[in-house]
């Protein structure tokens, strides 16, 4: 499953780390600690902040520096209204393969006999 894995998440990273914004503000590592707590073990970090600065560049969400106990200030990001549009038409678009990839997958469980 690696190789399949990685490519799906390529397109759907993006949706997930704003889905889980969209519960809570947080900053990378602990957006890295959820994403692993949901299954996806084998992200890295460096992933994550790759994405982190694209969605900070686009706008979709918002970012507060707070002071850290250690090292530099962290970056706490959350989710402002443009980025709950871009995760709404997310879940829409999600929701519209996953039941055309289930309506296939189902047809393609039941092999059709002769005569059908």
């Amino acid at each position: 499953m690696g190789r399949q894995m990685t490519e799906m998440l390529k397109g759907t990273l993006e949706g997930i780390v704003l889905g889980i914004l969209a519960a809570q503000p947080a900053y990378g590592y602990e957006i890295t600690a959820r994403l692993r707590e949901q299954g996806f073990s084998d992200i890295v970090e460096g992933t994550v902040y790759a994405l982190l600065v694209r969605i900070e560049q686009r706008g979709l969400v918002d970012v507060v520096k707070v002071p850290s106990e250690k090292g530099p200030p962290r970056k706490v990001y959350s989710l402002n209204a443009q980025g709950s549009e871009y995760l709404d038409e997310f879940w829409r678009t999600w929701n519209f393969l996953a039941e055309r990839i289930e309506q296939l997958h189902h047809h393609t469980e039941q092999p059709h006999t002769e005569g059908e």
